[in-house]
């Protein structure tokens, strides 16, 4: 997916990744290691999983932070964030709120200050409004985001770029907007973690049978983070077009039955959908149309074989989740 020009781009560049310990993040910290750039990582967590970058641990929550650890840098992918449950969202939504705010306006201010030549913002499919496929060109910013806070701090974020782009010219800062991304690094917490997460920890804890809200044909868009990753650094090269943003999803929706039986092929376990609790949404899925035309975008991984990488490392590194700064706690 990702040329050999492209590659070329990044070597020797000094590049910041923040959130390069997490679920995308460290996919493209690898990445762009084995491309020969120079890279930062900014992050809360107590463990380094690329010893080629260099790994500061900070709070962007500081301004003062912020500016030091963004000079002389050429590039930046800011993707530090903080990833829940629906549940947890709604229970706890300064934790999600307050941070979220606080890092986004600190780190993007930050970057321009310093002067980074190029920049990209990850936000989320929380920013859209409900709907069943998500598009760019229908996005509206007077509609409240289907994921009410941490939503309105992705969109906040977003805003900021755009006010950027209109007052300073500063037309190479760039948003994309992932799906459902799964894969190795994500949050396994019981208490908060996403559905693939959930489901594989409850696996692993022997559960018998594993219980599934719903009956099992709500529709999902996952998309494994290495695949989002290649997206992130080729809209860093390519830019979004004449769009605020770009889609990164798999591009296929599949519904929580063929989720779980899709697992249940290679690893052996009972389950069972209780139908008396809710589904959910559905259908949900992202048209990544744009990101196919303007990035040459083109999801590798299949649902099996992604869940398969994620269960597999997660089996080696159950450890991780310990070390992973939690702000729930």
């Amino acid at each position: 997916m990702i040329s050999d020009n492209i590659k070329n781009f990044f070597s020797n560049k000094k590049i910041i990744v923040t959130g390069g310990t997490g679920l995308i993040g460290r996919f493209t910290v690898k990445k762009l290691c084995d491309f020969g750039a120079k890279v930062t990582i900014v992050s809360l967590d107590k463990f380094n999983n690329e010893k080629r970058a260099t790994h500061i641990i900070g709070d962007l929550t500081n301004f003062d932070f912020c500016k030091e650890v963004t000079k002389n840098q050429d590039y930046a992918f800011h993707m530090s964030g903080i990833k829940g449950s629906v549940q947890v969202t709604i229970e706890k939504p300064a934790s999600f709120f307050v941070p979220l705010v606080m890092m986004n306006t600190n780190f993007l201010e930050a970057s321009r200050l310093n002067g980074i030549k190029k920049l990209v913002y990850t936000s989320s499919i929380g920013a859209y409004s409900s709907r069943e496929i998500f598009r760019e060109e229908e996005s509206k910013f007077s509609e409240e985001p289907m994921d009410m806070f941490p939503g309105w701090a992705k969109r906040m974020a977003e805003l900021q770029i755009q006010a950027y782009k209109k007052q300073y010219n500063l037309k190479d800062f760039y948003v994309v907007r992932p799906c459902n991304v799964y894969g190795p690094g994500d949050n396994f917490d019981p208490n908060n973690a996403m559905v693939i997460p959930t489901l594989l920890n409850r696996v692993s804890n022997k559960e018998d049978p594993v219980l599934i809200w719903g009956d099992g044909s709500s529709v999902r868009d996952f998309a494994y983070a290495e695949d989002v990753a290649d997206g992130v650094i080729l809209t860093l090269y390519h830019g979004t077009g004449d769009l605020d943003f770009l889609n990164l999803g798999s591009g296929d929706g599949y519904t929580i039955k063929e989720l779980v039986e899709t697992l249940s092929s290679f690893i052996k376990f009972n389950y069972k959908f209780d139908v008396s609790k809710p589904s959910g949404f559905p259908r949900r899925i992202m048209d990544i149309k744009n990101a196919k035309k303007i990035l040459n975008y083109n999801p590798q991984f299949s649902l099996k074989r992604g869940l398969e990488e994620t269960w597999n490392w997660y089996c080696q590194n159950k450890n991780e989740n310990d070390l992973r700064h939690n702000y729930f706690k």
